[in-house]
């Protein structure tokens, strides 16, 4: 184990160790805060053929948002008990690939920072400049690391963090012809949502009909679901977006879908449901009270369980031809014509 290790990165060596065989890690990276040094790991489970999908779950890229690094922490435990006993897991395995990384800012995580230790958000770090009006601070600065969302300094490369979840999307998402990820946050609003890009302009992306489609199926099998399905430019714009960058990236090679998307858990219910969180450094952006806690790390797994299905089947679903024109118009109407949710 590693000797600095915290609650969080000691579960992920846990799970590395008891998911022998079945599941690879590698160090990728690793960062250092003052003495202490981290490492960065990614895990890989599931058909490694690049003619198979491929599904990545990401989490910890703000320190002070320890649940999103829990939520996929979580739901990758489950995958390695069900490993022991589950044939039908083993069964859709060989048609995915299932990509993780957990703790992609273990050392923001350590400090209780949404930064990393050098004081840059890693969601503002990527060498992509929005051409409409972002919010001030809040859509990316350069002013000083002591400012939240700073984007580091100018033409300087990207974090050591940011470059290591490039390198894992390149080799293990984007080299195949369907994949997805999902990246976990807390910190905005009283909902669930799940946003998609983009976050840098207010334009559609191209594989919108995709996106539609996608959730199509969701909406149809998860009926009861409270989740709201919107382009993060809804919300704000951005500079220096990873996904975006990652994405705009994917879409060099017009054979390939890459859907990143980032669920955002709406962690101002918490706080209305307990305005003491209000007086916590953490308060603001995890569940603090136990059974709260557990009930958000339950509510997640069904969908990030479904992502893992929806690539295995994705020819089922992927719209073509006057489907996809359909989708397309479905999706303007919904999410670039003022219509609501």
């Amino acid at each position: 184990m590693s000797p600095y290790a915290f609650p969080e990165l000691a579960e992920l060596e846990r799970i590395i160790d008891e998911g022998a065989p079945h599941v690879a890690a590698t160090t990728v990276c690793e960062v250092t805060s003052g003495a202490r040094r981290f490492p960065v790991y990614a895990l890989t489970l599931g058909n490694p053929d690049a003619d198979v999908p491929a599904v990545g779950y990401f989490g910890g890229f703000h320190g002070l948002e320890r649940i999103g690094a829990e939520v996929v922490l979580v739901y990758l435990r489950s995958l390695v008990e069900r490993l022991r006993w589950d044939s039908v897991l083993h069964r859709e395995l060989e048609s995915v690939r299932l990509v993780f990384m957990p703790l992609v800012n273990p050392g923001g995580i350590w400090r209780g920072t949404r930064a990393n230790p050098n004081g840059v958000d890693l969601m503002r770090n990527a060498p992509l400049e929005s051409a409409e009006r972002v919010p001030f601070l809040v859509g990316g600065q350069r002013i000083s690391a002591g400012l939240p969302w700073y984007r580091g300094p100018l033409d300087a490369p990207m974090e050591a963090e940011s470059r290591a979840v490039c390198r894992v999307v390149e080799a293990e998402l984007l080299a195949r012809e369907f994949s997805l990820a999902v990246d976990c946050h807390s910190g905005f609003g009283i909902h669930d949502r799940i946003w998609f890009p983009y976050a840098h302009t207010a334009l559609p992306i191209g594989h919108l009909p995709e996106v539609h489609a996608l959730k199509d199926i969701y909406d149809r099998t998860y009926i009861n679901h409270n989740y709201l399905f919107e382009p993060q430019s809804r919300q704000y714009l951005a500079h220096g977006d990873l996904w975006d960058y990652l994405y705009r990236r994917a879409t060099a090679d017009p054979a390939r879908i890459f859907l990143p998307l980032t669920l955002e858990m709406g962690s101002w219910r918490w706080v209305k449901k307990n305005p003491r969180q209000l007086f916590s450094r953490h308060g603001i952006f995890n569940p603090l009270i136990g059974h709260r806690q557990q009930r958000v790390l339950r509510r997640h797994l069904s969908w990030l369980d479904f992502l893992g299905r929806a690539a295995s089947g994705y020819r089922r679903w992927l719209p073509t031809g006057a489907a996809r024109d359909r989708h397309r118009e479905s999706a303007l109407a919904l999410w670039y014509r003022g219509a609501r949710p």
